[in-house]
């Protein structure tokens, strides 16, 4: 070596990283317990805009772009979820109808998720967000079972009114026994029990009080939106056959 090069003991660094053929350091933190990301980022970002950094030099906080877009991919994927849980059942059914009714299920289940986090003073993250996903096609289980009672009594002949009750009486118990279990099973998440349930609290916060909401109003909701749905359409039915014209009478001098 000393005949090619002068060595010298001096400090480099380990790894030189580039990104767009330019020298790259990254700087690392993790964030602490109680604080979420989106906060810490907006902290941190105020501070580095008060930093003038040197001609040549720059600073970009990178974990704000990438929360940003994986929330982004996370409400299309929760959009998406919506319509393939439709049109699964659409196919189900063999009906646009009877799905239309069971998706009434969903916005209660939004209310009691957001409700969740504002009591246990939890935040909107990507946990919270995939817990949100699960949802879709955990509450649409108990609509599923009403609607698809009541049309099995409806072609018995029993009438809308008979059969609505008739549904809720022989269907809820099932329905509460699946609600109780899987909310109680989320409830140590919830609570926080367990080494690294901080993590997952928020999704188990979702789906336990989205749930539990969409359920006690599912029972109501569900026959209410059945029977204007079916009012209206009689009444639609009606209206169409009201303003058909009338068929005219075959000519008797008409011969085949």
């Amino acid at each position: 070596m000393s005949a090619i090069a002068k060595v010298e003991p001096g400090s480099s660094p380990v790894q030189i990283r580039h990104n767009n053929s330019q020298r790259l350091t990254t700087v690392t933190a993790s964030v602490v317990s109680g604080a979420t990301l989106i906060d810490v980022a907006k902290e941190v970002q105020a501070q580095l805009d008060t930093i003038q950094p040197p001609d040549g030099y720059s600073i970009t906080l990178d974990s704000s772009k990438s929360t940003n877009s994986t929330f982004s991919s996370l409400y299309w994927m929760l959009l998406l979820s919506i319509v393939l849980v439709y049109m699964v059942m659409a196919s189900q059914f063999e009906s646009l109808y009877g799905p239309f009714i069971i998706m009434f299920s969903l916005p209660p289940t939004f209310i009691g998720a957001i409700f969740g986090l504002w009591v246990t003073h939890r935040t909107i993250n990507m946990n919270s967000v995939m817990g949100m996903i699960m949802l879709m096609g955990i509450v649409v289980n108990n609509a599923i079972v009403l609607v698809d009672y009541t049309n099995q009594l409806r072609k018995r002949g029993s009438p809308l009114s008979e059969a609505l009750i008739e549904a809720g009486k022989v269907r809820s118990r099932p329905i509460l026994m699946t609600t109780a279990t899987t909310v109680l099973a989320m409830l140590p998440l919830v609570i926080g029990f367990g080494e690294g349930a901080e993590s997952q609290a928020p999704m188990a916060t979702v789906v336990a009080f989205g749930l539990t909401l969409s359920t006690m109003v599912t029972l109501v909701l569900v026959p209410v939106v059945y029977t204007l749905l079916d009012g209206a359409a009689h009444a639609i039915r009606r209206r169409f056959k009201k303003s058909a014209p009338p068929s005219l009478p075959a000519d008797p001098t008409t011969s085949a």
